[in-house]
């Protein structure tokens, strides 16, 4: 087993950080392995552990060809036809390509050539990536499912899209959650990067959000929240925003007109590596946005023991349990999330037994597990024994 191939078509990891600590742990038990990427993360580091195997093929774009604002933009991936011949060079054994890109066509089309066995990868499922709405898209995505030996979801919510629109067989599908967070390195620097955050003097208790601010993030709707509340006799506590996009001007405008200055704090962008320590500093973590697939900021807020206010358009809902570590609200209903947001603002005191159970929820999602469910498919596709579909 050690010699086999594998070979990983990721048309790109831009926001993927998490991938590194995954593949240092896989490539422990499989060497021979090539992540094949056409994009990759700021600070991408190639000489960091796990990171060596990263390969970039070509340039990966996204070609625009609706604009939906409130959730994810229509459109396709162009991906490099290259990696071709970076496959006809490496021969895999096994083939990890992600969803349904041109990549994976490729996969599909030399897999009776090269007789290789294939997975496909899937990330979630959201309304606008899904294309149900398309029966070209439905179709296609259909007859190159039937080439797939097994398919890994991340999600629930991407398994039933799996099984109910592209008719795959239950038995086919290993539901594991491999988008986890890298505590270590949210971890690491907070030794360093705390004082900073602390020398704010923000009132609390602290809701953070941390995310681009762009339409389909639903920052518009928290801001509407906060405004409700000020209206409601409700101003000790802050909203820290962490991220920068193209909204910022916008949703500024609206602070300024509803007199929330005192309640709004602006950090822009921060490096992943340094995340942790406003993670550390918050009391409550907020996701409002209209359409994620998953929502990667939902866990590594977990792994700092925060409880969540978690959009219902966002796939990490799943990791929500009502009551328990957070609740889940409509992104369109800014009165439902002041409602939730008052909560935590008139009973403090469960910001902490919420956040435990945060942690307690979340621990179980590791690299290391993350890593040993790619390990159990690959043993599965080599026949060597049953893997586990739970």
């Amino acid at each position: 087993m050690e010699d086999i191939r594998i070979a990983w078509l990721v048309p790109s990891v831009e926001l993927g950080a998490y991938w590194q600590p995954v593949l240092r742990e896989f490539t422990k038990v499989f060497k021979n392995t090539i992540f094949y990427t056409g994009q990759v993360w700021p600070g991408f580091e190639p000489t960091a552990p796990g990171c060596s195997v990263i390969k970039l093929v070509g340039k990966t774009t996204f070609v625009e060809t609706k604009k939906i604002g409130t959730g994810y933009d229509r459109g396709f991936i162009v991906v490099s036809p290259k990696i071709i011949g970076h496959l006809f060079e490496f021969k895999p054994d096994i083939v990890f390509p992600q969803a349904f890109s041109l990549w994976t066509v490729f996969a599909v089309l030399l897999k009776p050539l090269f007789r290789w066995r294939l997975a496909i990868i899937y990330d979630g499922s959201s309304p606008n990536t899904d294309f149900r709405d398309s029966s070209f898209r439905t179709l296609a995505r259909r007859l190159l499912a039937k080439f797939a030996d097994a398919f890994v979801s991340n999600s629930q919510a991407g398994t039933k899209y799996l099984i109910e629109a592209l008719k795959v067989p239950e038995n086919k599908i290993f539901i594991k959650n491999y988008l986890v967070p890298d505590a270590e390195t949210l971890r690491k620097p907070l030794a360093e990067s705390v004082a900073p955050i602390q020398d704010l003097n923000l009132k609390r208790p602290i809701f953070l959000y941390v995310g681009r601010i762009e339409q389909r993030k639903g920052l518009k709707t928290l801001l509407q929240a906060c405004a409700i509340l000020k209206n409601q006799g409700y101003s000790n506590y802050t909203l820290l925003i962490v991220g920068k996009g193209p909204q910022r001007e916008e949703l500024e405008a609206f602070v300024k007109e509803q007199n929330l200055q005192e309640q709004i704090s602006w950090q822009g962008w921060v490096e992943y590596g340094l995340l942790g320590a406003y993670f550390q500093q918050a009391d409550v973590f907020v996701f409002p946005t209209f359409e994620d697939v998953w929502g990667m900021v939902v866990p590594e807020a977990m792994v700092f023991g925060k409880p969540i206010l978690c959009s219902s358009g966002a796939a990490a809902r799943e990791l929500i349990a009502e009551g328990e570590n957070g609740y889940i609200f409509d992104p369109h209903n800014p009165e439902q999330l002041a409602e939730q947001m008052r909560r935590f603002l008139e009973n403090p005191d469960i910001i902490a037994s919420m956040g435990e159970r945060s942690l307690q929820i979340i621990a179980k999602a590791t690299p290391e597990s993350a890593a040993q469910s790619f390990v159990e498919v690959t043993y599965f596709l080599m026949g060597k024994k049953e893997g586990s579909h739970q």
